[in-house]
């Protein structure tokens, strides 16, 4: 239970390149991919996780070498976080910035192309907010966490009480 088949130092080495390398690949998946998943994503996620297990670990299942996995993840983690906001080239890296869907009620097609988002997503947002026409928003922003903000234009009243009451009965 608490005797490594490996060295620890090993242990510490694979889980550290193995969180680059998933994170990169998820960074690289954008903005949707993390905010929003779908159940195939969850799917994905789940078998790399699995996937990632062994190559962390080097075969040694033993409890200890599980702790020095966790504590690994954590830490890297930390750290990471703590250099990307010192140095810039990082900082663009493992950030994000939110992307204009929505300018004045025009869409912005090569963002939606870009960050992979739908006219349906973007519509059902602009739903959810309680806003009728695309042409009623002052803007829509595809936020870093992968939800999409609608900010409606002044004095556009949304529909919200009265859809949910249509939508009752």
């Amino acid at each position: 239970m608490f005797t490594l088949s490996v060295p620890w130092w090993e242990i510490v080495i694979r889980t550290a390149v193995v969180y680059v390398v998933v994170f990169l690949l998820l960074r690289l998946s954008g903005k949707r991919e993390l905010g929003q998943m779908t159940p195939f994503e969850l799917v994905v996620l789940l078998v790399i996780a699995n996937a990632v297990q062994n190559a962390m670990n080097g075969g040694d299942n033993s409890l200890l070498g599980g702790v020095i996995a966790a504590v690994t993840l954590v830490v890297t983690n930390l750290v990471f976080q703590r250099v990307a906001h010192r140095v810039p080239f990082l900082e663009r890296i493992f950030s994000s910035e939110p992307t204009l869907l929505v300018d004045d009620g025009k869409i912005i097609q090569h963002h939606m192309d870009r960050e992979d988002v739908s006219m349906d997503e973007l519509e059902m947002a602009i739903r959810e907010k309680g806003v009728e026409k695309v042409s009623d928003v002052k803007a829509a922003i595809l936020e870093v966490n992968g939800d999409i903000s609608v900010i409606p234009k002044e004095g556009v009243g949304t529909r919200r009480r009265r859809h949910l009451r249509q939508l009752r009965h």
